[in-house]
């Protein structure tokens, strides 16, 4: 592909965005009173009943003022996202661009991570004694620990898993214990993996977003997919890892749909075989098969399907062989929840309150992009039947597929509290949603996302 310069086309407002600022300011400042709301609210209730088990509501966090390495770096890449990034986007190559939004993401993902500091905010984040690592220890026989993995989960047995390792099907301990096999043990490779690996998930949205909405839309939506809030959840986090295993399932089934790759098949097959392992790596993380029943609507086509579902069964089989029944698992956690603080957290808050967690990672910029999201999403839904969708059109179904799996997330009462960092396969899928914003207020938005994401990382210790 040849530079050119886009600057021109770029700046035009996309069809029927053209205004609307005002709406959009007025739904940055819903989410500024929901967050309000779930903090006052939250705060009443934890000092009464203490049945919220956070200590800063409705976030997992504390109170806890604080600056490490990272309060010098993560403004600078803020600021070289906001000055450079939407020109950038708008002008590179597209490999350039993809490139280029790894190396932003990660920048970004690492310095929040290291205002907490290399030992608390990176290497010591997954070697609590709820997570995994405390695990890897007792895989030395891994087919063993497989055949007997549900045998610890429920509290009270000898030997009960850690909190996370038993939350997980064992897909997730096992990256760890592969890791320490060839090498890479300890919290510090660990903490890595996740940032590496999940700041990966950008460049996945920006693929699939390509692929079913235009190199266009995909360019506007560049910045914010590498400048969100949620960042900070991201690392180190094994959720930002699972997010962008899920997110190359439906970056790589866009592709096949749309044959816009050389091995359309093996594109096919990769996009199950991720989906398989993203089914063992957590379990709420089926709901991603609305984003991916969502590519296959846009495209109209289920030529895909059959390698597809090939490959979904690829880790299942390989699982299930090995003497680990998912589906016990499942029920024997959903035991194990409401054993601890899932059994005694508010149902009548968290419905709720876990949205106010989505709106401090996502941010308002894409609150901003909901807004026209909603109100574009009738005529979408319309045009479904005559495939005359534009290419917003497309973006808008492709994010309210996101948005439904994540309600059903809400909905399920499996998801009270700490949704910011559990949430983050389904909140990607929102943040593209930027992209419908006019073009000459970007800077400001992605300046608001900066902004939300430093004060959280300064002002609160994230837990997890």
């Amino acid at each position: 592909m040849k530079t050119v310069d886009r600057t021109e086309s770029a700046a035009e407002p996309l069809p029927a965005q053209r205004s609307g600022h005002g709406r959009d300011l007025a739904a940055a400042g819903a989410g500024v009173v929901l967050v309000a709301a779930a903090v006052l609210v939250g705060r009443a209730i934890e000092s009464s009943d203490h049945t919220l088990f956070v200590h800063w509501p409705p976030l997992l966090a504390s109170w806890y003022p604080h600056i490490g390495p990272g309060t010098w770096a993560a403004p600078a890449v803020a600021v070289a996202v906001i000055a450079h990034g939407p020109v950038l986007a708008d002008r590179l190559r597209w490999r350039a661009l993809l490139l280029g939004c790894y190396a932003a993401s990660l920048a970004w993902v690492f310095s929040l991570a290291l205002i907490d500091g290399w030992g608390r905010g990176i290497a010591e984040r997954l070697t609590t004694k709820h997570e995994y690592l405390g695990a890897v220890g007792r895989f030395h026989d891994i087919g063993a620990a497989l055949r007997g993995f549900n045998d610890h989960i429920l509290i009270g047995p000898p030997g009960n898993w850690p909190t996370h390792v038993a939350g997980h099907p064992p897909g997730a301990t096992l990256t760890f214990v592969l890791l320490d096999r060839i090498g890479l043990g300890g919290g510090a490779w660990a903490g890595v993996w996740c940032i590496v690996t999940g700041s990966a998930a950008a460049v996945a949205a920006l693929v699939a977003v390509r692929a079913l909405a235009g190199e266009h839309v995909a360019r506007r939506a560049a910045p914010f997919l590498v400048l969100a809030p949620v960042a900070v959840w991201a690392g180190a986090s094994a959720d930002g890892y699972f997010t962008a295993v899920a997110a190359w399932s439906v970056a790589l089934l866009a592709l096949a749909a749309t044959r816009t790759v050389r091995s359309p098949a093996a594109a096919a097959l990769g996009a199950g075989l991720l989906y398989g392992l993203t089914c063992y790596l957590s379990y709420g993380l089926p709901l991603i098969a609305l984003p991916l029943l969502a590519v296959l609507v846009l495209t109209r086509t289920a030529r895909p399907l059959p390698l597809f579902v090939l490959g979904a069964l690829v880790v299942p089989v390989a699982f299930t062989l090995a003497g680990y029944n998912w589906w016990e698992a499942y029920h024997l956690l959903v035991e194990r929840y409401y054993q601890g603080a899932g059994g005694v957290r508010p149902y009548s808050y968290w419905i709720w309150a876990n949205l106010a967690c989505t709106v401090i990672a996502v941010g308002p910029a894409t609150l901003a992009g909901l807004r026209r999201t909603a109100a574009g999403a009738p005529s979408a839904v319309r045009t479904l039947r005559t495939a005359t969708a534009t290419a917003p059109q497309r973006l808008i179904l492709l994010g309210s597929a996101a948005l439904l799996a994540l309600l059903a997330a809400d909905l399920s009462g499996m998801s009270k509290a700490e949704t910011e960092r559990i949430w983050q396969p389904f909140m990607l899928w929102l943040l593209p949603a930027a992209a419908l914003l006019p073009a000459r207020h970007r800077r400001g938005w992605l300046a608001a996302q900066a902004v939300v994401a430093l004060t959280v990382n300064h002002l609160l210790w994230t837990e997890w």
